[in-house]
């Protein structure tokens, strides 16, 4: 089993900037790979960031690059989402996920989910 709790979600500005945690229970080296969703009231969830642990190797959405980064510490077990120049659009609930390895990344550990939002 692995536990994720996120911390860092708040109410900024327009152009601010916000850092999310997520503390793993677990080793994180040991996590195939780890991701940041999220979902505003009435939209589906979206993949925002992925990371796979052993290569280093990311991934982010379109809304989002340039903006976010997604790392790893894993002497901390922690799994970071730095947000710079924030957009009302980037408003949601955000959640820190951890997959294995299915012949794909395949996410079955969530967060409870940390709320970030966004004034103009």
């Amino acid at each position: 089993q692995v536990q994720l709790v996120e911390s860092g979600g708040g109410s900024v500005q327009a152009g601010g900037s916000l850092r999310l945690s997520c503390a793993a229970s677990v080793y994180t080296y040991n996590i195939y790979c780890m991701g940041w969703y999220r979902q505003a009231p009435g939209k589906e969830r979206e993949g925002v960031a992925h990371t796979w642990s052993r290569t280093g190797t990311t991934y982010y959405a379109d809304s989002v690059k340039g903006r976010f980064t997604i790392s790893q510490d894993n002497a901390k077990n922690t799994l970071y989402l730095e947000m710079n120049s924030l957009k009302p659009e980037d408003t949601a609930m955000y959640y820190c996920a951890a997959g294995i390895w299915a012949g794909y990344c395949a996410y079955n550990y969530w967060g409870q989910g940390t709320q970030v939002t966004v004034s103009s």
